[in-house]
């Protein structure tokens, strides 16, 4: 997520990361939108085609990267342009008041879920952030945490802030523009799905099929 237009949005041939065959690494915040509808479009797709490739959701923690909490009132332009152009189904839950105060918290469950094993960590993965934008939940609330771990199948599940600071600096050293940014071994994808832009009416946000489609080639290879 950034708010001005990334216009290298795609580097197709960048180096393959070791050990990267059939997994999808996405640099991304929880509280994003933006990685809220892109994760949904490329595990649907992915489930279509029957891949076997997993999604690793690492931690691009934006209240440090920018050095302040993304606010739930920043996110209704954002959020209203995506219901209106790309994902009308989707944010039903979405709330600005009731915005959760950090993400650091999730991404540290989700980076231990991870640990744990690939497809439990995308699994809560998508789970916290479906909580968040669909259901309205709290996901600096432990205790929401705590119940979304154990439906997971990872009761008593300890948060990993230390690899939540490890991913930030990783994602960091790869070049990561933004969440969400997507690595696979034939190149990198930042907010593939979607193409943002300012004019004069505002924010402008709409499904960008040829660069998802572009993004899906090689990911799914």
């Amino acid at each position: 997520m950034n708010d001005r237009t990334i216009e290298a949005r795609e580097r197709v041939g960048a180096a393959p990361v070791p050990g990267w065959d059939h997994h999808i690494e996405v640099f991304a915040d929880i509280t994003c939108p933006f990685t809220h509808v892109g994760l949904r479009r490329l595990v649907a797709e992915r489930d279509a085609r029957r891949s076997d490739h997993r999604i690793l959701v690492s931690s691009w923690p934006l209240e440090l990267v920018n050095a302040e909490p993304l606010r739930g009132a920043a996110l209704v332009p954002k959020i209203a342009s995506l219901r209106r152009s790309v994902a009308p189904d989707l944010f039903r839950g979405f709330d600005p008041g009731h915005f959760p105060d950090s993400s650091l918290p999730a991404l540290g469950l989700v980076a231990a879920a991870y640990r744990h094993d690939a497809v439990a960590g995308e699994r809560l993965s998508l789970a916290v952030r479906t909580a968040l934008f669909e259901e309205g939940a709290d996901i600096a609330d432990p205790a929401v945490l705590a119940t979304l771990a154990a439906r997971c199948g990872l009761p008593g599940l300890a948060g990993n802030d230390q690899q939540v600071i490890e991913d930030w600096h990783r994602g960091e050293a790869f070049g990561v523009v933004g969440s969400p940014h997507f690595y696979v071994p034939g190149g990198d994808f930042f907010c593939p799905a979607l193409e943002i832009a300012h004019d004069d009416d505002g924010l402008s946000i709409v499904f960008d099929l040829d660069g998802f489609d572009r993004f899906l080639t090689v990911a799914l290879a």
